[in-house]
């Protein structure tokens, strides 16, 4: 056999597995760094935990499986985040909205855009009121009920909360966050009321927004097409149990005097640490990657902002990641109407995002939505249905 014969790849070796091999190895060290830092930031949590309930002296020994099952919770949204941002696409998105949000250049020209976005995008969700009124109502139900059982339900787990008679007789109590006493309050007030089934009150709002949606699962042919049972209807089905039992135990405690207050706090416990558990590999983690939209929308506004002010392509891009630029003023024209699409700086990162997840068509950013309709529909006339009127 001849050097350049030996030399010859084979041609049933097959494509080069090196490549393969690197993008493995690639991602288990990314792997390997977010389950490292996860296990670092739950740590400095058990160490908060120990400190917030004063050494342990103010922790409640039974909520040992939920205080165990946020730590997990903890470690899970870390490691999860870690391992998204790492794609080229999401890194991307991270470092604009990063950039953007610290740029001191932004907060003088709009001091106050990043607040309004973040009750626009984050609070009170107003996206979601332009596809549907019901869905926004029962939307933001859940959110609220949610975010409210976490604020009362998290730092009472974890002992920073405490509740104390203010005497032995009388119906006042004191509230202490880290042993330091905030307010008092008389628990046959309403406001004691309000602090005693806070809780009661976060589940129905949870079981109306569950509710709602469990309804459009079942019955609106759009949410239906697709669906899955774990990623879809689990999540819903999981807070319902939550907050039924939940209910269930002031039930049991007011009206039963306390008859099967045991089984159902056992089947309360299972499903929120399950619940917690399941949160960062399941639908719930959008939770997590919506303030990640907010950045992305701060750097819109500072996009167009800075074209509206006078601001160039280069200037308005500068300013949007906190650098000075120059530039003449220009929003994106659509290269087939010449409608404005969006400042070139936006549709510049976009086809960078498109180019990251290697879609191999990022020029069609440079279209608007109306003419990528007309050029979709012409080319599907073309060359799949000829001659079809």
């Amino acid at each position: 056999m001849t050097i350049e014969a030996a030399a010859e790849p084979d041609a049933d070796t097959g494509p080069d597995p090196r490549p393969q091999a690197d993008g493995e190895a690639a991602a288990r060290k990314v792997r390997t760094r977010a389950a490292l830092i996860a296990a670092a930031v739950s740590v400095l949590l058990v160490v908060a935990i120990v400190l917030g309930s004063r050494g342990l002296r103010d922790f409640d020994s039974a909520l040992i499986p939920y205080t165990v099952a946020t730590i997990f919770l903890t470690f899970g949204v870390v490691y999860r985040y870690l391992v998204w941002i790492s794609a080229p696409a999401a890194w991307r998105l991270f470092r604009k909205g990063l950039g953007t949000l610290f740029s001191w250049q932004n907060f003088r020209r709009a001091p106050t855009a990043l607040p309004r976005m973040a009750a626009t995008y984050l609070g009170f969700q107003r996206f979601l009121g332009a596809r549907s009124h019901s869905r926004w109502i029962a939307h933001q139900a859940m959110f609220w009920g949610c975010l409210l059982a976490v604020a009362i339900t998290f730092p009472l787990t974890w002992g920073w909360f405490t509740f104390t008679a203010s005497s032995a007789t009388g119906p006042g109590y004191e509230m202490r966050v880290w042993g330091f006493k905030v307010l008092g309050f008389s628990s046959s007030s309403l406001f004691g009321w309000a602090m005693y089934h806070g809780l009661d009150l976060a589940a129905v709002l949870v079981i109306g927004g569950v509710g709602y949606f469990l309804w459009r699962r079942t019955r609106d042919r759009a949410a239906t097409t697709g669906q899955r049972f774990g990623y879809d209807f689990l999540p819903l089905l999981a807070l319902l149990t939550i907050s039924v039992t939940g209910l269930l135990l002031t039930f049991s405690e007011i009206c039963l005097h306390g008859g099967g207050y045991e089984f159902l706090a056992v089947l309360h416990m299972v499903s929120v640490v399950f619940t917690l558990v399941y949160l960062p590999f399941g639908k719930f983690f959008h939770i997590v990657q919506r303030p990640a939209a907010v950045g992305m929308q701060l750097f819109k506004y500072s996009t167009r902002t800075g074209a509206a002010a006078g601001l160039g392509a280069g200037a308005a891009a500068g300013a949007a990641a906190g650098q000075p630029g120059a530039g003449p003023a220009e929003l994106f024209a659509c290269r087939r109407c010449g409608e404005p699409v969006d400042t070139a700086p936006y549709v510049e990162n976009l086809r960078g995002t498109m180019r990251d997840l290697k879609l191999g068509f990022d020029e069609w950013a440079e279209y608007c939505p109306r003419c990528k309709r007309v050029l979709r529909g012409s080319a599907y006339l073309q060359h799949v249905k000829r001659g079809f009127k």
